[in-house]
């Protein structure tokens, strides 16, 4: 089998010759190749110069044997053309000076084209599907909406997201308007990145994890229901992932996503059997194993590859991003364990 079909054929669960593995935020800064860009440009300054964004998508495809590249970017640029004023703060995360607080504010926001809103990143996509030439499949990413709101309406990350939770529920006139702007966008900017020429896409709802199941059901569902559903009618795959997922497992199918990523809080059996047979998994090595010695990684991998037990549609990943620091051999031996141990065990 082409190593350029793998990633994808797992994710429509068809049988494959062994495991796909790719792995969240492979290009960063446990990278040295990565942390020498970053001395010299801004994050934005990288993610909005598509040669630089192209640099570091292949960063890691040039180091690792992976099995797919996932473009670099970040989900919170997006907003900015909504009429944000995001900033990437040292120490301090992304940060948003002017956070929507307000019905008002709501409707001042805009729902631009993803060609108008963010040109550079559709570029390096097709800078990527170039310098690719064919070996592995390229994907493409977006926040998810209620990720999004979480950010714009907390004004950067959150511990326990009062503020978007109690706009959610005090203006749910306001909240819908909300939603139904972000999934226009994100939409839209999912589909010009299938168009830009990403063969699958990753919807992040990072904070999706801190909403009751009710909640999730009502307020957010729909409106991610909308963006998935737009997107595979272009013909490619969906991966929809978020951390602290575990209570909503029975639900997540609903969204439509072919692929649902599992963090590592749970057992990846355990979890597929709560999300049935119908749907690819992606997963779930916890990120912070990757500082362990050599053979507890391996001791891991193999669990985790065990209880996926060769049944087509498992993509190995991290529960999360891989973490700063982290040492890159390990990075290496894990991409070529998984080949080796899966060879012959899937497919099946």
């Amino acid at each position: 089998m082409d190593q350029s079909d793998r990633f994808l054929r797992a994710c429509r669960r068809e049988p494959v010759d062994t495991t796909p593995i790719w792995l969240m935020r492979q290009a960063g800064r446990y990278m040295p190749e990565y942390r020498a860009v970053r001395a010299q440009h801004s994050m934005l300054d990288a993610i909005r110069t598509p040669e630089l964004a192209c640099e570091i998508t292949m960063q890691p495809v040039s180091a690792f044997d992976l099995d797919a590249a996932i473009i670099f970017a970040d989900i919170l640029p997006i907003l900015i053309g909504m009429g944000l004023d995001l900033a990437f703060v040292k120490g301090e995360g992304p940060q948003l000076g002017n956070a929507i607080r307000t019905p008002a504010d709501v409707d001042a926001l805009r729902t631009p084209s993803a060609q108008e809103n963010l040109p550079y990143t559709l570029e390096a996509i097709r800078l990527v599907r170039r310098e690719l030439d064919g070996r592995i499949p390229l994907i493409g990413f977006s926040g998810a909406p209620f990720t999004l709101a979480s950010y714009a309406i907390e004004g950067g990350g959150s511990k326990n997201h009062v503020k978007v939770k109690s706009f959610m529920l005090s203006e749910p006139d306001a909240w819908a308007r909300l939603m139904d702007k972000l999934a226009t966008v994100v939409a839209d900017y999912l589909v010009a990145q299938v168009e830009a020429g990403a063969q699958t896409v990753q919807v992040f709802d990072s904070w999706a994890g801190v909403l009751a199941p009710g909640d999730y059901r009502a307020h957010v569902l729909p409106y991610t229901q909308r963006v998935i559903a737009q997107v595979k009618a272009t013909g490619v795959p969906v991966i929809y992932f978020g951390t602290d997922l575990n209570g909503l497992l029975e639900t997540l199918p609903e969204t439509g996503a072919d692929v649902l990523g599992v963090d590592w809080r749970i057992d990846l059996d355990a979890a597929w059997a709560r999300l049935g047979e119908d749907v690819a998994v992606q997963g779930n090595l916890d990120p912070v194993a990757l500082f362990a010695p050599w053979p507890a990684v391996r001791d891991r991998a193999v669990d985790i590859l065990a209880r996926a037990n060769g049944r087509p549609g498992h993509v190995f990943n991290l529960g999360h991003g891989i973490l700063p620091e982290t040492p890159v051999d390990t990075v290496r031996r894990l991409v070529d364990f998984v080949h080796e141990w899966g060879t012959g065990r899937t497919g099946r």
